[in-house]
């Protein structure tokens, strides 16, 4: 009977053993799986904290030019993108008032449809020209006229010439259009044909949409505008018999047209980071392919 008795307490010794050691190898297996998930993660964790370490952030503002609100929305929109961490926002209230609001140092670019004038250059404003864009002069799509000379343009902005009779059309008062003091566009236009503060406007008008709006909606009516907005609303009319075309500027055979200047206070070199990333994706092919997808030119 002792026999039998001790030989049934060995057995059990030897099975609690077994079970010991089987409990033991089990919990060194979990706690290398432990590790090693502990490790992954905390390698992990490094690098996404690198990466954002080098991301891209910060604010890119923009004031100026109505003109190139086409232009600045599209720019702004495809940097973002690029850059998600970079929040570009953009105002339109004239060219004149952007760069005024540059060189107070209220916003980090001033957008400009003319190029800068002596006094702001020597205030310390620097002319960075990123595109250029063509000044069509538009008619409402009731006019028969199609042609009209840098002349016939003089005389009909300084009232010279008030009916479309004169200059080939019909029997019709000419309602002169424009835009407001302080425009871009108007400042250019007016460079152009050496008329400054020459012109006498039936109505000045605060945006391009504006101008193509109260064209489009008046018999009679001439207006000019950036050649990118041009729709079938209105007429385009040739100047000096030269239709306002891409490849026409390009040539230098069109005589309306003008920069689109993203001015700074300094070199752009001696910008912020985001502000110098932005200057280059606009140099960049897909920020070139972007200035000829709203229908500017590129500067080479």
């Amino acid at each position: 009977m002792m026999k039998k008795l001790r030989g049934i307490a060995a057995l059990l010794f030897i099975c609690i053993f077994v079970a010991g050691a089987f409990s033991a190898c089990a919990n060194q297996s979990d706690d290398k799986g432990n590790n090693q998930d502990t490790n992954t993660e905390t390698n992990d964790t490094d690098t996404t904290g690198t990466e954002e370490d080098q991301a891209l952030s910060g604010t890119i503002t923009m004031a100026g030019s109505t003109s190139m609100e086409k232009l600045a929305n599209a720019a702004a929109e495809s940097f973002m993108n690029k850059y998600p961490k970079v929040t570009v926002s953009a105002e339109f209230i004239g060219s004149g008032a952007g760069i005024e609001a540059v060189l107070a140092k209220t916003v980090d670019i001033g957008n400009s449809s003319r190029n800068l004038k002596e006094s702001e250059i020597s205030s310390g404003a620097v002319e960075n020209i990123v595109a250029i864009d063509g000044i069509a002069v538009v008619l409402d799509n009731s006019n028969t006229v199609t042609n009209l000379t840098k002349d016939q343009l003089v005389q009909i902005y300084t009232g010279a010439i008030n009916n479309w009779s004169a200059v080939g059309g019909a029997d019709q008062p000419i309602v002169v259009v424009g835009r407001e003091a302080g425009s871009g566009t108007r400042g250019a236009f007016e460079e152009l044909l050496e008329i400054v503060d020459l012109c006498k406007y039936s109505n000045e008008i605060n945006s391009t949409g504006g101008v193509m709006a109260k064209v489009a909606s008046t018999p009679g009516a001439i207006g000019y505008v950036s050649l990118d907005v041009v729709d079938d609303t209105v007429i385009a009319s040739k100047v000096e018999g030269v239709e306002a075309t891409e490849e026409n500027i390009k040539a230098g055979s069109y005589l309306l047209s003008r920069p689109f200047v993203m001015a700074t206070i300094g070199e752009i070199s001696a910008q912020s980071e985001q502000v110098q990333a932005f200057f280059e994706y606009l140099k960049s092919d897909e920020g070139k392919e972007l200035i000829k997808s709203v229908g500017l030119i590129v500067v080479e």
